[in-house]
C-alpha cells in the first residue's frame, strides 16, 4: 500500500478529484494549509498599502491507495493539478505500512 500526499492549488481541487474518480479512488482527506517553496509568496495591496504574503494558500491531500494502483493515482493528480507555473505543489508518495477500517475491523488493502 501507498500513502499519497499531494500539496495543491485550491482552485484544482475539483478536477483532481474528478480525475482520482475515474481511475477507482474514492477517497481522499483535504486540508487547508500554507505554505511557500520557490513561489516564495506574493504581495497583495489592501487599502492603498502593499503587504508581503510569505505564506500561500494550499490544499493538502491525502490518499491510501493499493502499490498497484499508486503510480495512476500520482499521474492523475499532476496531470488535473498542473497548470505549468510555479506553485503547482508537490506530490509525496511513501510505503503505507498498515490500514484498518475503525467500523469493521478490515485491515491492509480490503481496508481501503
Amino acid at each position: 500500500m501507498k500513502y499519497i500526499i499531494a500539496i495543491i492549488q485550491p482552485h484544482r481541487l475539483d478536477a483532481v478529484r474528478e480525475a482520482l474518480t475515474q481511475f477507482g479512488i474514492s477517497g481522499l482527506t483535504v486540508s487547508e494549509v500554507k505554505g511557500y517553496g520557490r513561489q516564495g509568496g506574493h504581495t497583495e495591496i489592501y487599502r492603498g498599502a502593499e503587504y508581503k504574503i510569505s505564506f500561500v494558500p494550499k490544499l493538502k491531500l491525502e490518499i491510501a491507495v493499493s502499490a498497484d494502483t499508486s503510480d495512476k493515482a500520482v499521474e492523475a493528480i499532476r496531470n488535473a493539478a498542473g497548470t505549468g507555473k510555479i506553485g503547482d505543489g508537490k506530490i509525496f508518495v511513501l510505503d503505507l505500512l498498515e490500514a484498518v477500517r475503525v467500523r469493521t475491523g478490515e485491515s491492509g488493502t480490503d481496508a481501503l
